[in-house]
């Protein structure tokens, strides 16, 4: 029989897991299988301990602070819709492709795998970003400054750089 504590820490992870829209399986899927659903499951139905470090492992995979996984404090501070990411295809198209060369690969790629050949915009993801920044050797803030200046990501986006 779970403890109350138990119940309320995993009350907590369902919340932070709920509001970023992911379901157990999407845990284990984003997570490459580091985080089995069944067992994330079971932490959020209070049937199975979770150690210090595992607590901390799944803060830092959520992208929260640890203090907001614990139960006692506040509710879990409510996130609101991160600001979309979308490439502007046409205008990307424009650009010298020595500036836009990995973008346009990197979009290839995601279009590819997404089956997404709309040729006009392009939805991405926070991560999708970061692994650009990586690419064009910046900050994921610095080249969301550069691709709004290239006219490629609509200035609403430093919203999304701000949510990191």
């Amino acid at each position: 029989m779970p403890s109350e504590y138990a119940k309320s820490l995993g009350a907590r992870l369902r919340a932070i897991r709920t509001q970023q829209g992911l379901s157990l399986h999407g845990v284990e899927e984003k997570s490459h299988g580091r985080w089995k659903a069944v067992v994330v499951g079971s932490y959020e139905r209070g049937d199975r301990a979770v150690t210090v470090q595992k607590l901390a492992e799944l803060a830092d995979f959520y992208g929260v602070p640890m203090s907001e996984l614990l139960p006692g404090g506040a509710a879990p501070t409510p996130l609101g819709p991160t600001p979309k990411l979308v490439i502007d295809l046409e205008r990307m198209q424009q650009l010298p492709h020595e500036k836009a060369g990995p973008l346009s690969r990197y979009v290839a790629t995601i279009q590819s795998q997404r089956g997404d050949y709309n040729g006009r915009v392009l939805s991405i993801r926070q991560e999708d970003l970061r692994s650009l920044a990586v690419i064009y050797d910046k900050s994921p803030g610095d080249l969301t400054e550069e691709l709004i200046n290239w006219g490629v990501l609509d200035p609403e986006a430093r919203r999304a750089v701000d949510a990191f």
